[in-house]
């Protein structure tokens, strides 16, 4: 099988709890297929990680960590940007095409069989598969240590039947209301079932609703549960605030850390981002705790050497060309976090937003946030034809109340050329693309960024 046909393949399952695809109420599906191919989950350590915003920052940042220490580290996230081979990395390299092909192969015969048996009541979704291939790889290559991202809320994510050492939850808003409740209550409680008793939590004060239900389901589970608030960068009236190094792409600040001052230097820029950093030092420091060998060199490294493209990502211009900084604010809590961010470090710069999204996502929210801040706004959508996203019409009329002055595009690559033009016109412009994913990733790929 060719990896253009194991991916064909994929596509073809269905999504978890789409529209063509039946409710799931279990994990059931998911244990069956991992036990018929000998329980892969349970051969190396993971750490899991649920929240609305900020867990592949977390993600990544942590599995950089454990790599620096050592240790031979898997990372599994989603969605991807521009390949599904992304999604499954080790030691911080993509899957390759051959050894995904292989993987698919193996697990959709043995999930055949089960169907045919009747021990699966039909094939694993594209979700369920991914995470089993990932699975799976991670066992055969010998990984010590895998950081699981969940894929969507938590108690019934395909992910959630690994045992792990940490689990982590990250800022939790308001995000896939259909699928995982109204309210930030709600949508916590599924986070929350990641949770294991007498396991290790690892979180950070946020939404009063989300503190409420986590820490119940904590106190209930007899979870240890550890804050993050001592990893946020020092807070004191003779402290300064994190810093952008003199080549633009690092926060740096120092904290106290294993007995010692380390200077934590992020690519991941934004204050938001630090919210994040903070809970994957936190992760480190207990699994140094737990066994694992983790020194202060280790967190430094790891922390500068982090990698999560698409997330505030400044691309800096050629001769000619206009800045740009992608981000995935796909609801309108990233929408503030990217506010928040450009404000910071792109103050009085005249602003060229490229914008598309999901047609279910807060649109017109998102909008009321982000419109305001561009001279000019160019609704677009992906060149894949994703029959979820929005048209440039639909955005432009959820933009409309905002004022902005709103082009539509039919496609990135027309964006991008309308924003250069826009960007020509006026000195130190800067170009912003930013919500779907699908969005940020074609035009990473055609700036030659290509995650």
């Amino acid at each position: 099988m060719t990896y253009a046909a194991a991916v064909e393949r994929l596509l073809e399952l269905g999504h978890e709890l789409g529209a063509h695809t039946p409710a799931k109420f279990s994990l059931d599906q998911m244990r069956v297929l991992a036990a018929a191919l000998g329980n892969p989950e349970r051969r190396f350590a993971s750490v899991l990680i649920a929240g609305t915003n900020g867990k592949g920052s977390t993600a990544a940042t942590l599995a950089s960590i454990m790599q620096c220490a050592g240790y031979r580290t898997g990372l599994y996230t989603s969605p991807h940007l521009v390949r599904v081979n992304e999604r499954i990395r080790l030691q911080g390299e993509a899957i390759s095409d051959a050894e995904f092909a292989e993987i698919y192969r193996r697990i959709d015969e043995v999930a055949a069989g089960l169907v045919r048996q009747g021990a699966l009541p039909q094939p694993p979704s594209f979700f369920e598969m991914l995470t089993a291939m990932a699975f799976e790889y991670f066992a055969s290559a010998g990984v010590e240590i895998a950081v699981l991202e969940v894929g969507m809320g938590g108690r019934l994510d395909a992910t959630n039947i690994v045992e792990p050492c940490v689990s982590v939850i990250t800022d939790i808003a308001l995000d896939h209301q259909k699928f995982l409740g109204n309210t930030v209550g709600a949508i916590a409680r599924e986070k929350a079932g990641i949770l294991r008793r007498n396991g290790v939590l690892v979180t950070l004060p946020q939404h009063p609703e989300a503190n409420d239900v986590i820490g119940h389901t904590a106190l209930e589970l007899n979870v240890r549960a550890i804050s993050a608030v001592p990893y946020m960068p020092p807070v004191s009236p003779n402290s300064e605030p994190p810093r952008l190094a003199e080549n633009g792409a690092l926060q740096s600040y120092p904290l106290n850390l294993l007995d010692r001052e380390l200077l934590i230097e992020t690519p991941l820029l934004g204050h938001h981002q630090l919210r994040n950093v903070a809970l994957a030092l936190a992760a480190s420091v207990e699994l140094n705790r737990q066994g694992f060998t983790i020194t202060g060199d280790a967190i430094e490294r790891g922390a500068r050497q982090a990698q999560w493209p698409g997330r505030f990502q400044v691309i800096r211009p050629n001769q000619t060309g206009a800045a740009c900084v992608l981000d995935v604010a796909h609801n309108p809590a990233g929408a503030w976090a990217l506010r928040a961010a450009l404000s910071r470090y792109f103050e009085d710069r005249p602003l060229v937003m490229i914008f598309g999204a999901m047609r279910d996502k807060a649109i017109a929210e998102m909008a009321d946030i982000l419109f305001p801040l561009a001279r000019h706004v160019i609704a677009t959508q992906a060149s894949s034809h994703n029959p979820r996203a929005a048209a440039p019409e639909e955005i432009a009329d959820a933009g409309a109340r905002t004022g902005a002055e709103l082009i539509q595009e039919p496609n990135v690559p027309a964006a991008l050329a309308r924003a250069r033009s826009f960007a020509r016109q006026e000195s130190n412009s800067l170009i912003v693309v930013t919500g779907s994913i699908y969005i940020v990733g074609e035009a990473l790929e055609l700036l030659g960024r290509g995650a």
